[in-house]
């Protein structure tokens, strides 16, 4: 039994990202493998040791601000889990407070775990638009897929990996061609849309770590991904199409 703990689903669920646990969810179900999808909101006792995956999704800045206390509450007992090896996906507003703090433009700073070496500044303007990246995973292709729309301005420190190399879109910051952020079975991403159904490979690697995470390290069996891959594949097609919305940077 995979345990796939969403957090804070009331208040950072925005374009979709609560698909990315029903992705998760339904490709090891499709393979035989239980699945029990648990919700926290602000203040509900979490057993870290029970949970083989942790979600958070994005936010606005009024919905960020409402859960970063009790997110930052949690540190100590995350950070460990976290260290040992919990898997973790979060998009937008929850990459944001994995990292040191985000600062918005009006108000005080919102802070954040420090797991990941970034920071967070509210930027003059918001990047909005298709992306594509080379992911620095080792997966199968090496793009991966989604749509950003923030003002944050994300900045990477020495000790933490990109998730990719913008080939397309803002990413990070629209600055250093970097997308997202990964240490250990931790991944941060602006990346929504939602990113995992659109990126069948992606999800299956935190599959993996989950199960990992369970003690059931197993191979698993392949499947039918055509209708997956043709999203994937209609985004990765935009970029050479110069009238759509987006950066190329180089």
């Amino acid at each position: 039994m995979l345990r796939f703990l969403h957090l804070y689903p009331e208040h950072m669920n925005l374009y979709g990202d609560r698909g990315n646990v029903l992705a998760l969810a339904q490709r090891a179900k499709w393979r035989g493998i239980p699945v029990e999808i648990v919700h926290a909101g602000p203040g509900q006792a979490i057993e870290w040791s029970m949970v083989h995956l942790v979600f958070l999704g994005g936010g606005e800045d009024v919905h960020q601000a409402r859960i970063a206390n009790d997110f930052y509450s949690r540190r100590q007992d995350l950070t460990v889990a976290l260290t040992e090896g919990l898997p973790m996906l979060a998009i937008c507003g929850g990459f944001q407070l994995l990292g040191h703090y985000y600062r918005p433009q009006a108000g005080q700073d919102l802070p954040g775990i420090g797991f990941l070496d970034v920071t967070t500044e509210a930027g003059p303007s918001r990047a909005i638009g298709d992306v594509v990246s080379d992911t620095t995973l080792d997966l199968h292709p090496g793009t991966l897929v989604g749509f950003e729309n923030h003002s944050g301005q994300t900045y990477l420190g020495s000790g933490v990996a990109p998730l990719g190399r913008v080939r397309w879109g803002h990413g990070n910051n629209g600055r250093d061609g970097t997308e997202g952020a990964v240490r250990q079975h931790v991944i941060g991403t602006y990346l929504h849309g939602s990113l995992l159904p659109k990126n069948p490979h992606l999800t299956d690697l935190l599959l993996s770590w989950a199960l990992e995470r369970a003690g059931e390290v197993v191979p698993l069996p392949p499947l039918d991904d055509q209708p997956e891959w043709m999203a994937h594949q209609v985004i990765v097609a935009r970029q050479k199409q110069p009238a759509m919305s987006g950066v190329r940077l180089t």
